[in-house]
């Protein structure tokens, strides 16, 4: 396939930056969209021309580096993947590709297709944990009654990746998604119901002090999210953070 690529370059986050136009020959549909880039970056170096940054690292949808905003849409036209598991069959010889970086206030842009997400990090470090007995006298997590929906559900939550296609997707930039998966993780089971105040009213203090968005429930971040996170996970946030702050 030939493809022409608009692509985002930026030099760092105070630059204006914008789209540049790149050609691509000889592009095999079973490429993912990733070696598809790395194929154009060689060709770049080899003209003593700048590489184009993006993120990546496990290239198999498990670390939620790759964010890119393809056509529109977080990860590409494909669903439930993530862009690194995009493969170049999705699109069609001839095809004009729009490549840019995720948008948010919260995630400014690095260098070109590069973001900071460390937001995502600190609302994870406001609470998103557990504390653990640690003093030789553990309790073995198996010895503890889970029902087993909970449990699934539990386990559904936690396959979020952090990647930050909800936010991406989101009119608002919002990462109600986002959080309410990692507090759902924890609502759900005993081992997270000491802490289960404190985590959600810190989470989502955390999340406004970064200067997310709200949520006004459009549903564009399940349908972009790589892992099918459910937006069942927000209400149960919204009523764990209820809960809480009656508490308080």
């Amino acid at each position: 396939m030939n493809l022409t690529l608009k692509i985002w370059r930026q030099k760092n986050k105070n630059d204006k930056g914008g789209l540049v136009d790149y050609k691509v020959s000889d592009v095999s549909p079973d490429m993912s969209f990733l070696e598809m880039l790395d194929v154009l970056n060689e060709d770049l170096i080899n003209k003593d021309e700048e590489p184009i940054a993006f993120d990546h690292d496990c290239r198999e949808g498990i670390c939620g580096m790759c964010s890119l905003y393809i056509n529109g849409e977080a990860h590409g036209p494909d669903r439930g993947i993530t862009t690194c598991q995009l493969h170049m069959r999705m699109f069609k010889d001839g095809d004009t590709i729009y490549i840019e970086p995720f948008r948010a206030a919260a995630f400014p842009v690095i260098k070109d297709l590069v973001v900071d997400r460390t937001s995502m990090d600190r609302i994870q470090h406001a609470g998103g944990f557990i504390s653990v007995n640690t003093s030789g006298n553990t309790i073995d997590a198996n010895a503890i009654p889970i029902n087993k929906h909970d449990a699934d559900t539990a386990f559904d939550a936690a396959t979020c990746i952090g990647c930050g296609a909800c936010v991406a997707s989101c009119k608002n930039s919002s990462a109600m998604l986002f959080v309410s998966a990692k507090v759902s993780q924890f609502a759900l089971l005993p081992q997270g119901k000491i802490e289960a105040t404190d985590r959600v009213l810190n989470m989502v203090k955390q999340m406004d002090e970064e200067g997310f968005g709200n949520c006004t429930n459009t549903g564009a971040c399940e349908v972009e999210c790589p892992k099918g996170i459910s937006l069942e996970n927000i209400a149960r946030m919204n009523r764990e953070y209820l809960k809480a702050s009656l508490k308080g």
